[in-house]
């Protein structure tokens, strides 16, 4: 299954997706090195030190994605080989504007019916980086657009719902919790959720610095599942950067 992602499609898209940060790292760091020579010796020393720092990160993260994105399981999807799921169940893959999984869960799960949302909406998930994924990657033939407060389903229809690296992109909290309420509406009473996510923890701090801060602790996401009525039943890793939360109703 892995092997329908291309060789180094992960961090591919990683620089693809967020070229402006590495145009704008690349800059400084060319400045930095023209100024360099017109310093003192102890300035010039602190300013080769800081290039060095912004460099090393830059590279600790990009390797650190290629290990998760392009050489860990994460693709694999191997929890859903332990799920009990009916037969023929319906299976919701919902997610932010950049949908990765939907022709992994076809091979998984081709007798499933398999329903694709995405909630993307530019006006409240305004990351550019996936306003850039959507334009590189035309969404999936049965894509139906929705919205975080209104999923379409009937109450208890659904037997699998999942969220693959998208979760995140719901900023506002209030919204949060009701798209969390949501699903707890549609899944049957015996269906799962499952969340997969990067987390504000310290493995994604020393990987990618700063940038830990647009993902959400785990204490956060536990309160967020117990709120809208989950229970976790299990919590996995494919990778010590990326946790996935198997979810029932209480």
């Amino acid at each position: 299954m892995d092997r329908m992602r291309t060789p180094l499609q992960g961090v591919t898209n990683i620089v693809r997706f967020n070229w402006h940060f590495y145009l704008i790292a690349t800059a400084l760091v060319l400045l930095g090195l023209a100024v360099a020579p017109l310093l003192s010796s102890f300035l010039q020393t602190g300013l080769y030190l800081a290039l060095s720092g912004a460099i090393l990160t830059t590279l600790i993260s990009l390797a650190v994605s290629f290990h998760v994105y392009d050489r860990s399981q994460l693709y694999r999807l191997d929890w859903l080989d332990e799920l009990t799921l009916p037969d023929h169940p319906t299976i919701a893959n919902i997610h932010a504007g950049f949908d990765e999984i939907s022709a992994l869960l076809e091979c998984k799960q081709p007798d499933a019916q398999q329903l694709t949302w995405d909630f993307y909406d530019e006006n409240q998930h305004t990351e550019i980086s996936i306003r850039r994924a959507r334009k590189a990657y035309p969404p999936h033939p049965e894509t139906k657009q929705i919205a975080t407060d209104q999923l379409p389903n009937e109450d208890a229809s659904v037997d699998l719902a999942i969220l693959f690296l998208a979760a995140h992109e719901i900023r506002d909290p209030e919204e949060r919790a009701v798209f969390l309420k949501q699903l707890n509406r549609i899944l049957k009473p015996a269906g799962r959720l499952v969340v997969t996510e990067h987390l504000r923890d310290l493995p994604n701090f020393l990987a990618y610095t700063i940038g830990f801060l647009h993902f959400y602790s785990r204490s956060t996401w536990v309160e967020s599942f117990k709120s809208a009525g989950f229970r976790l039943v299990e919590e996995r890793k494919a990778t010590q950067f990326v946790s996935t939360f198997i979810l029932e109703k209480r």
